[in-house]
């Protein structure tokens, strides 16, 4: 299982209202479409942070060995 910091992520007024509305969308997706819905907040998140798209990624819950594109 890994750690993801999403559930804080998306509460936190520090994090950009597209982002907090991104992982709140990916969270209430059906399980089946779920880690679509995490890349597509990952790919938020990157592109309104600046931060490296491998620490978006674990920070969503994602493994961080793949692209953001």
């Amino acid at each position: 299982m890994s750690l993801s910091m999403a559930p804080l992520l998306m509460h936190s007024e520090q994090v950009p209202a597209e982002v907090r509305d991104a992982i709140r969308a990916a969270y209430d997706a059906p399980p089946q479409q779920r880690t679509t819905s995490l890349k597509a907040a990952a790919r938020v998140l990157h592109q309104a942070t600046g931060l490296e798209c491998s620490d978006v990624r674990e920070l969503v819950g994602l493994p961080g060995d793949k692209d953001c594109a």
